[in-house]
């Protein structure tokens, strides 16, 4: 990033929340050194958040690195060496002793520059760099041998931070080495221990956690798991995750969405679709099962407002986090008649009955299959009305008039059939049975409705009444029908035909 993205995105972070934000390695670039000056000298920083800047154990460069921290309120010096046996024999081609002396020597030479940091709000930092890969009474006598030289207090600690940095081993041995030094390292009560850890086997967020369990306090990584200076843990994951325990994590994702347009942003780098919490498609089921569980769990959560969130495939709230409800349910081969139903419900405000839902879920992904690709509302309700709503031949309605005497009505219609006008008459309890009854009389077909219901339609041109109406043969074949009008007795009358057209019976 250039020095204007990582001020977008430092404003980010402080939006969210954080209060302890790793800004640059000053002392490796001019861009790094810029950056750092421009937030203290431009009055960038918030009162309550801490700049941290990381610097190897070698004097110039610790000397650049407090150049840059002239003037700013509160810093975090990160002082790291590296300690395991490859480094040690690789890099360094230093004993243990000689890596010692090299953490003490930058050690001391921070302490002696302390002083041009006069106003400053200062906190120290030790890495022993490779630590999970570093013999755990090695990490701790070098680790105390830069405390002898710092001196932290109860009052003024330290920070210890205890990198995973090239994830070698499984979280719980990772914990284990956390928890080792947690038990055995002195002054513990004068040290802040902070994990730091990398994604090279996948699993850094359960190290992370895992680590947290084994004692430590504080915890350095990166949003979206991009990064290498902190770690590259996604410091998202662990935190919604603890989020979805109940635990609050002091920070702010109620809009996840944009701060994950400014990473992509900043960064061109892009959130994978399946990325966890923020991927486009983390909250989103295509499966049949699953999209009928959530359609369920969704409706009684409205419904019922019980006191903690508990919606089958979703581990938390997605509006909590910037996410909408009709982000979750897409529709492609996979699905069922849950997901189908459910779009067109929260798209269109069309109630399918059930009956209805399983008789059409099919026929929407007969289609899908034919497609090859995954399909949004819009076709789906598109689907729905060539199959239903615009089922017009055999049968068309042209007029449709009643009458009542006696608790009994009496219907007349002209309808085409086959484009030949017909006339029926029939009575009943009601128009529709009127109708039923006047096919009967006529000679033409036998049968009898058997599940009906209707809404209205909220907004739109359409905005009248929907029916959806089944109608049973004699020989035990039922078929649904729909239809829209702004008069809910003409729709009903459609509905019944669109169900005769559809079982192809003239």
């Amino acid at each position: 990033m250039n020095v204007s993205q990582k001020l977008e995105f430092f404003q980010a972070l402080v939006k969210c929340g954080f209060k302890e934000i790793e800004v640059a390695f000053p002392s490796a670039s001019n861009t790094e050194f810029v950056f750092t000056r421009r937030l203290i000298e431009e009055n960038r920083v918030p009162e309550d958040v801490w700049l941290q800047v990381l610097v190897q154990a070698r004097e110039d460069l610790i000397e650049r690195t407090f150049q840059s921290l002239i003037g700013s309120k509160k810093a975090i010096i990160h002082l790291y060496n590296s300690t395991s046996p490859a480094q040690r024999r690789v890099v360094f081609k230093k004993t243990r002793e000689e890596i010692i002396q090299l953490a003490v020597q930058g050690a001391q030479a921070i302490k002696e520059r302390l002083a041009l940091l006069k106003g400053t709000e200062v906190i120290l930092e030790y890495s022993p760099e490779s630590f999970s890969a570093t013999e755990v009474e090695f990490a701790r006598e070098i680790s105390e041998a830069v405390m002898e030289v710092w001196n932290p207090t109860p009052q003024r600690k330290m920070i210890l931070n205890l990198p995973d940095t090239v994830e070698v081993a499984m979280p719980n041995v990772y914990a284990d080495q956390i928890e080792w030094m947690n038990r055995h390292i002195k002054n513990r009560d004068a040290i802040i221990i902070s994990l730091h850890t990398h994604n090279d086997r996948g699993t850094g967020v359960a190290a992370t956690e895992l680590g947290l369990l084994a004692g430590a306090d504080r915890v350095e990584g990166t949003l979206f798991g991009n990064g290498e200076r902190t770690g590259n843990v996604d410091l998202i994951q662990v935190a919604l995750n603890l989020y979805m325990h109940g635990i609050d994590p002091g920070l702010d994702f109620s809009n996840l969405n944009e701060i994950r347009k400014i990473y992509e942003h900043c960064t061109g780098m892009a959130v994978p679709p399946r990325q966890p919490y923020a991927g486009e498609l983390v909250f989103t089921a295509f499966s049949g099962s699953h999209q009928d569980a959530i359609k369920k769990g969704l409706a009684e959560w409205s419904r019922e407002e019980p006191p903690y969130w508990d919606v089958p495939y979703l581990a938390i709230d997605p509006v909590d986090i910037g996410r909408e409800y009709d982000e979750i349910i897409r529709v492609n081969s996979q699905s069922g008649k849950g997901g189908v139903a459910f779009l067109l419900e929260n798209e269109f405000g069309l109630q399918l009955p059930k009956e209805l839902q399983r008789e059409f879920g099919p026929i929407a992904n007969d289609e899908v299959d034919r497609l090859g690709r995954e399909v949004n509302a819009v076709e789906l309700k598109a689907m729905f009305w060539r199959e239903y709503i615009e089922k017009d031949w055999p049968w068309q309605l042209r007029d449709f008039e009643t009458e009542s005497s006696n608790g009994i009505v009496r219907c007349h219609a002209r309808l085409l059939r086959e484009d030949k006008l017909m006339e029926i008459s029939g009575d009943g309890n009601g128009p529709l049975a009127a109708l039923v009854h006047g096919f009967f009389q006529a000679g033409t077909l036998a049968f009898e409705i058997v599940d009906y219901s209707e809404h209205s339609l909220s907004t739109g041109e359409e905005a009248a009444a929907i029916a959806y109406i089944q109608v049973k043969f004699k020989d035990g074949q039922k078929y649904w029908g729909a239809a829209v009008n702004t008069s809910i007795e003409v729709a009903s009358i459609k509905a019944v035909l669109s169900a005769l057209n559809r079982s192809e019976r003239v």
